[in-house]
């Protein structure tokens, strides 16, 4: 799975399996694939931290979990709840992204993007409703910085 040109998109596996999610990551053309679950495990076969990083490593693409990216499970139901709930929490998360491990974690995403294609990757089809998608925009964020102060 060698990309084409750096950058960032988010993936979810909800609803594929194992196969199908590694056929995706080709068609995308994914050098690393991030996992910000806080806790790596899944009760899907082949998601689990250590299967799905010797799954992607076969494949030919790099596996990163980075863990100071993980949606603590307090504040994972607002993800799944109405608009207003929803809103309260990608704030609370949102929040939460200041702290020095998600900080650095966050610049390691930067610094990856910009010379390899990433996914970034947690357990939700729908990435509106998942954390992952607050994440991608601080990414992004930082990444139009950068431009603008080259």
């Amino acid at each position: 799975m060698h990309g084409t040109a750096p950058g960032i998109v988010g993936t979810g596996y909800e609803g594929v399996d194992l196969d199908a999610f590694l056929a995706r990551l080709g068609e995308q053309r994914i050098n690393v694939l991030v996992d910000v679950r806080l806790t790596p495990i899944s009760r899907k076969r082949g998601f689990s931290k250590t299967a799905l990083s010797t799954a992607v490593t076969s494949a030919g693409a790099g596996y990163l979990h980075l863990r100071g990216l993980g949606n603590p499970k307090t504040n994972r139901a607002g993800f799944g709840g109405s608009l207003q709930e929803l809103s309260e929490a990608r704030d609370r998360y949102s929040a939460l992204l200041t702290d020095e491990a998600a900080e650095t974690a966050l610049d390691q995403l930067v610094e990856l993007a910009k010379h390899q294609r990433v996914a970034v990757m947690c357990f939700e089809a729908d990435e509106q409703r998942c954390h992952r998608d607050v994440v991608l925009h601080q990414v992004r964020l930082r990444l139009e910085r950068d431009l603008v102060e080259v």
